[in-house]
């Protein structure tokens, strides 16, 4: 009998939402873990349509990782991202006052009249669990571990953004299509800036006398300012085209796609962009009506869908977390 051994098929991540897709992008420019962080970045690519293999060749990973971690995002949300630790000794605290102790924390003082203060410490919050009996005595550091465990944090509130795109679904489905269909007639490219960048001292690790560290120059100048990198992602071949300029007016997007249709002479250009006023200005609307290149534009707080946020995610890699000490 002759077996025929075919290539596996895809695997893409569950549709998202507006605010995952920009919860993710926010996740894969800020995350310090580089777990989460990569794992963030591989949710990232799926959700914009890039299959196993694509992002497998980006990110340095096998396709077995990159499936599992598709699968469990699907089935377990953000909370996929976030590497799981085991080990210690038993709690002496059980779930249920744990779960109860986090309730309360999330609850204002004057909830249970207490009128002394309008927020609660940890010493405050502690002395209160005590008083009524919910644990005997705990450590502030224990509180702590545990309001963190069950995803409770200090911090200030905060505002969020809802799309105000009628066309949101349709400029969704549109660069999606491009995506998974690229035109026969022409060329998709994703466009973007990246910065500001600039030059600072970075601390390092050396070899050295015991207790006797090198000294760097904390002060610094920046006699050239500060750059920005016009970058543009040409999907057929994967190759990023970029080019570092002081500022990112009009001029130079304007200038950026010239060079673009230089490169590819004869073919139409499909730029997916986001709502920058540059992108928006009327004589790079002219040249482009003019020269076969279609703007498409990404939906309002939609910059999440654009393959090129990804490629910049993997570029800040390196800088973000450093190899060991050699050893």
């Amino acid at each position: 009998m002759e077996v025929v051994v075919g290539r596996r098929p895809s695997v893409f991540v569950r549709p998202v939402s507006m605010e995952e897709g920009r919860r993710l992008q926010r996740i894969s420019r800020t995350a310090k873990d580089p777990v989460r962080l990569r794992r963030a970045i591989v949710v990232l690519m799926s959700a914009q349509g890039q299959t196993v293999r694509d992002i497998t060749s980006l990110m340095q990973v096998g396709e077995d990782y990159v499936r599992d971690v598709i699968h469990a995002f699907n089935e377990r949300g953000f909370d996929a991202l976030d590497p799981k630790w085991s080990g210690g000794r038993p709690k002496t605290i059980s779930d249920e006052v744990r779960e109860h102790i986090c309730l309360i924390a999330r609850t204002s003082p004057a909830d249970w009249k207490v009128t002394a203060f309008s927020t609660w410490s940890l010493s405050k919050l502690a002395e209160h669990l005590a008083k009524h009996k919910v644990v005997a005595v705990i450590s502030r550091e224990t509180l702590r571990r545990i309001l963190r465990a069950g995803k409770v944090s200090w911090k200030t509130t905060t505002t969020w953004k809802a799309s105000t795109d009628p066309q949101f679904i349709a400029k969704m489905h549109r660069i999606l299509a491009l995506y998974d269909t690229p035109p026969a007639d022409g060329r998709v490219i994703c466009v973007d800036e990246f910065g500001p960048l600039n030059l600072m001292p970075r601390k390092g690790k050396a070899w050295g006398p015991v207790r006797r560290p090198k000294r760097l120059r904390a002060t610094y100048n920046r006699h050239d300012g500060v750059m920005h990198m016009l970058a543009a992602l040409d999907l057929a071949t994967g190759k990023l085209y970029y080019r570092i300029r002081r500022r990112k007016r009009w001029r130079e997007f304007l200038d950026l796609l010239k060079a673009l249709r230089r490169r590819w002479p004869g073919e139409k250009l499909y730029v997916v962009l986001d709502n920058f006023s540059p992108h928006k200005h009327a004589n790079v609307r002219a040249w482009a009506a003019a020269n076969e290149v279609e703007l498409v534009f990404l939906p309002t707080y939609g910059s999440w869908l654009n393959w090129i946020e990804a490629e910049f995610a993997a570029l800040l890699r390196p800088q973000r977390h450093r190899p060991p000490q050699p050893r």
